[in-house]
């Protein structure tokens, strides 16, 4: 074996291993606790007011404004699900996809939280 072939071995050994580690450390900081739905989510009061929250957390259980709301809009791109309680348990569940809208039925009640699909 010649001298001139261990160098470029060596290089490329190195290259491998250093991409490994930026790729070990790129996907470690993607799963961080500070993940965000990047985009707003927007929805409208029983009182009309239209409310917009922009990258929320990911994690967890999402309040809504007191009143509750009746017409939501996910223009982020993760999923949501939508609660008519307070803390995000119970039934009666409706999923809205990124990029989508959902309006309560008459008489259904408004929703009340909501959390995301991760």
């Amino acid at each position: 074996m010649s001298v001139t072939a261990t160098v470029p071995r060596r290089r490329r050994r190195l290259g491998i291993a250093a991409g490994a580690s930026l790729l070990a450390l790129a996907v470690s900081g993607c799963s961080g606790l500070g993940r965000t739905a990047v985009g707003p989510v927007t929805y409208t009061t029983g009182r009309e007011a239209v409310l917009q929250v922009n990258s929320p957390s990911v994690r967890g259980c999402h309040r809504i404004a007191p009143a509750g709301a009746h017409e939501v809009e996910n223009g982020t791109l993760v999923d949501v699900i939508l609660y008519r309680t307070r803390d995000c348990t119970g039934g009666r569940t409706t999923y809205v996809p990124t990029r989508f809208s959902d309006v309560t039925a008459p008489g259904s009640g408004p929703w009340r939280s909501y959390s995301f699909v991760h």
